[in-house]
C-alpha cells in the first residue's frame, strides 16, 4: 500500500475540494495535507540511451498501472511537442525523461504495451506522446472519470485533493519547459504530478463502480485508445482570434496570407506562432488594408519595437493579398458539413428547431439526473445531426442505429435513446 493509500485507507472519497455530492458515504472533511517532496525524492533527467534503457528495464519489470504525464512548452515554443515526459509504476518509482535529448521512446511504449496507462486529461498529451512513440493500447483518463462521476472541478490538482486529500504545488504549469537545464522546483512539480495518479485512479475507479458507472467510463477510454490521430484542421488561419470583425474576402486573404506567413516564419524559428506576430495586428491589418509600410507601422501590433524589414515582410502579405484576382478570394465562413447553425432552424425547418428544442430539454435533465455534464453524456453535435434529419420510422432501434453510427458508445445510446426518442416523436 502506498503513502497515500495509508493515508486515505479509511476516507473512500474526501470532500475538501470538490467530491460528488454526497449520497451516504464518507462526510469527512479534514484539513488537506500539502505534498512537497516525492517520496524517493527527486530522480534524475534521463537524457542517454543507456539511462533509457535501464529505465525501461525497470519500468517492464514493475506491477500495476503506469502513471503517465507530459510538458509542453505552448506559449513558447512552435507545435505541441513533448519537453519532459514523467512516469511513475509500482515496483520501478519515478521516471523523469528528456525527449529532446531521447526523441525515440518508441522502446518504452513497446515494453509498456498491455499495461494500463493513467493520464490526466489524456486527449491533451496523447498526441505528443504519440510523436515520440508512445502509444498506449488500454487507458484510464482520471480527468474524464471525474467527470463522469460528477466532481464540479476536474483539474489534477482538485481532484487529488478532493479525493486524496493532499495539495499539490501548481506554480509551474505555464512555464517554458523547453529549458535547459530544467530547474530542480520545475522537476519537483514535474515528479509529484504523476505521484499520485494510480492512488486517483484506484478512488475513483470504486466512486464509478459505486454509482454504477464504471462500464461507462471504460468505454469511454476505450474509444480514445483507439482513436486514429486526428486529422489537419482545413483553413487554420480562419481560427485568428477576432475574425468575427473581418467580413469582405479581400480582408479574408489579408488574414490568410500573414497567418500562414507568421507560420512559416515560426516553425522556422521553433517559437510560438504569437511571439512572432499576435492575432490582434494581423486583424488590424487585414480590417485597414494599409498602403505601405508606413501606414502598417501606424496600426497597433505593427509599433516602434518592428523593424523596417519586419514590416516590409508583413506589408508584402498585405499586397500580394492585394492583388488576388477575385476567383481567389476565401469565401466567408467555412464550408458546413451536417446541420446549419441552430439559431436559423427556426426560419429553415420549425419542426427541426421544435425537436430540436424537445432533445435539448430532455438530455439535460437526464445528465442533470445521472449527475455528470450534459457533453458527456452525448455530444451537441451529435443530438443537433439526430434532430435535423432524423430517422424515416423514429424508434428505439432507428434512433439507436443513428446515435452508434454518429460515433456514440453503447452506453450512450442504452440512455439517451429512449428521451430521444420521446423527443423526436412528440
Amino acid at each position: 500500500m502506498t503513502d497515500a493509500q495509508e493515508t486515505a485507507a479509511d476516507i473512500s472519497l474526501r470532500t475538501t475540494g470538490g467530491a460528488p455530492p454526497d449520497d451516504g458515504g464518507s462526510s469527512a472533511a479534514e484539513a488537506p495535507i500539502p505534498l512537497l517532496e516525492p517520496r524517493e525524492g527527486i530522480p534524475p533527467v534521463i537524457a542517454d540511451e543507456d539511462s533509457l534503457a535501464e529505465m525501461i528495464a525497470a519500468f517492464a519489470a514493475g506491477s500495476g498501472p503506469v502513471a503517465v504525464d507530459a510538458e509542453r512548452a505552448s506559449g513558447y515554443r512552435y507545435g505541441q511537442r513533448a519537453y519532459l515526459v514523467q512516469l511513475r509504476r509500482a515496483g520501478a518509482g519515478t521516471a523523469l525523461i528528456d525527449p529532446v535529448a531521447c526523441p525515440d521512446l518508441s522502446g518504452l511504449g513497446e515494453a509498456l504495451s498491455g499495461v494500463e496507462w493513467v493520464l490526466h486529461a489524456a486527449t491533451q498529451d496523447l498526441p505528443c506522446l504519440r510523436e515520440i512513440g508512445m502509444i498506449p493500447s488500454r487507458l484510464f483518463d482520471t480527468e474524464l472519470a471525474g467527470r463522469i462521476a460528477g466532481f464540479p472541478r476536474v483539474g489534477l490538482g482538485a481532484m487529488v485533493e478532493g479525493v486524496l486529500g493532499f495539495v499539490l504545488e501548481k506554480g509551474h504549469s505555464a512555464v517554458d519547459w523547453s529549458t535547459r537545464p530544467l530547474p530542480e522546483p520545475w522537476l519537483r512539480y514535474a515528479a509529484l504530478d504523476v505521484e499520485l495518479l494510480v492512488d486517483l485512479r484506484d478512488a475513483l475507479e470504486k466512486e464509478l463502480d459505486r454509482q454504477g458507472k464504471l462500464e461507462w467510463a471504460l468505454q469511454e477510454f476505450d474509444a480514445i485508445a483507439s482513436a486514429p490521430p486526428a486529422e489537419p484542421r482545413k483553413d487554420p488561419w480562419r481560427r485568428t482570434s477576432g475574425m468575427h470583425k473581418v467580413r469582405r474576402r479581400r480582408q479574408l486573404a489579408v488574414v490568410r496570407e500573414l497567418w500562414e506567413a507568421r507560420d512559416r516564419i515560426a516553425q522556422r524559428r521553433d517559437v510560438s506562432p504569437g511571439k512572432v506576430l499576435s492575432d490582434a495586428a494581423i486583424v488590424e491589418a487585414a480590417l485597414a488594408l494599409p498602403l505601405n509600410v508606413h501606414a502598417l507601422a501606424a496600426l497597433n501590433g505593427f509599433g516602434h519595437r518592428m523593424g523596417r524589414r519586419q514590416l516590409e515582410q508583413w506589408q508584402a502579405g498585405v499586397d500580394r493579398a492585394k492583388a488576388l484576382p477575385e476567383v481567389q478570394l476565401p469565401q466567408p465562413g467555412q464550408p458546413v458539413t451536417g446541420p446549419p447553425p441552430p439559431r436559423a432552424w427556426a426560419d429553415k425547418d420549425p419542426a427541426a428547431a421544435a425537436r430540436l428544442s424537445a432533445a435539448r430539454a430532455a438530455v439535460s435533465a437526464l445528465a442533470e439526473s445521472l449527475n455528470m455534464p450534459q457533453e458527456n453524456l452525448i455530444t451537441p453535435d451529435t443530438v443537433r445531426r439526430v434532430c435535423w434529419e432524423p430517422p424515416a420510422v423514429v424508434s428505439a432501434e432507428s434512433v439507436g442505429a443513428a446515435l452508434a453510427g454518429l460515433g456514440a458508445r453503447a452506453w450512450q445510446v442504452e440512455q439517451v435513446t429512449p428521451v430521444l426518442v420521446a423527443a423526436l416523436s412528440a
